[in-house]
């Protein structure tokens, strides 16, 4: 059927705006992942801002291969959780090697507790592995979900989609790899190598083991949606000032065991709900909002661009998640209306 040009382009343009519908979830994680994850940080200054480029394939691929294979899947966030680590032990193990070089970027990051024969700083690798899993990958996906509350657990991209995202990610990981070699001229060991792809392959097939089942309900009430999120600030901002020593090692383990009962306990509430999920990753997004701060004085971004960087990053987190939450009240206010 031929259509007039009126029609034709009204046409394209419904088009047009059902791709970027489709597509602007998935666009916005592939940016938001590398942003929170390095610049928010402070690890990287605002002078940088164009290693964005560089980075996202990396960061942000990472981040969308985690959600698309976890809700693919009809998993949800403990499958999502666990392919976030094994992202957050791959990075700095097989990519940059960050968690076996000991002068990593310039930086003596030997502490006492270093394991000569595994040649890795435990502090270190908690901090690395944890910090990746957490912050670059699953707190980014929350905002992300948080902003489409009604596709939340739906694919965002197609098998072309994904498929695309996935070559970015390996050319991405390669170009890190590459840039980390020439200019550290490290590798670690060839099985420092095969234990960490154990690793990440056991935690890949450990996250797909997890069935999904219906969520059992008890009778108690969720916290309050403040309460969630103060905890998470506290114990992430904790888990960010604390030394680098076994003491603090064993307070990190214990903080983490510790939200994850929390989590589970309060997840099981029957109005748990969008508002709670977001809290939990909001109060440790701001945790990096300051934290960028005292990053960047260890790093020696201290200059006033860099300075300005952080105040950008900061209150660009801020507002993206203020943003998050007015989404999330939206569609809890629709939901609610639609069972009245």
């Amino acid at each position: 059927m031929n259509h007039s040009p009126a029609v034709q382009t009204t046409l394209r343009e419904k088009q047009t705006r059902n791709i970027w519908w489709r597509t602007s979830p998935a666009l916005g994680l592939f940016f938001l992942a590398p942003l929170v994850g390095e610049y928010l940080l402070g690890n990287i200054s605002i002078k940088h801002i164009v290693g964005l480029i560089v980075l996202a394939p990396m960061y942000g691929g990472g981040a969308l291969l985690v959600r698309e294979f976890a809700r693919r899947s009809k998993r949800g966030w403990p499958t999502i959780m666990l392919l976030a680590l094994a992202y957050g032990v791959a990075e700095p193990a097989l990519f940059d090697h960050s968690l076996f070089n000991m002068s990593f970027d310039g930086h003596n990051i030997q502490n006492e507790t270093y394991i000569p024969v595994l040649g890795i700083d435990i502090s270190n690798t908690i901090a690395f592995c944890v910090g990746h899993a957490v912050w670059s990958i699953s707190i980014p996906i929350a905002i992300m979900e948080s902003f489409v509350p009604n596709r939340r657990t739906t694919p965002w991209l197609g098998n072309l989609g994904l498929l695309f995202v996935g070559i970015l990610f390996l050319l991405g990981s390669f170009l890190i790899f590459k840039d980390h070699w020439e200019t550290e001229q490290f590798l670690p060991s060839a099985m420092q190598f095969i234990i960490s792809i154990v690793i990440i392959i056991s935690l890949i097939g450990i996250s797909f083991a997890i069935r999904p089942s219906p969520r059992s309900h008890n009778d108690h009430h969720a916290p309050n949606t403040w309460l969630v999120g103060v905890v998470a600030f506290i114990v992430s901002s904790l888990f960010f000032v604390l030394g680098e020593n076994w003491m603090s090692v064993v307070i990190k383990i214990m903080l983490i065991g510790m939200m994850i009962i929390l989590v589970k306990k309060w997840s099981n509430c029957s109005d748990w709900n969008g508002l709670h999920r977001l809290s939990l990753a909001g109060g440790a997004l701001l945790t990096y909002a300051w934290g960028g701060f005292l990053c960047a004085t260890l790093v020696g971004n201290t200059g006033i661009v860099d300075r300005i960087g952080n105040i950008i990053f900061a209150c660009g987190a801020v507002i993206v998640l203020l943003i998050a939450v007015r989404q999330t009240h939206q569609e809890i206010f629709k939901t609610n209306r639609s069972t009245i």
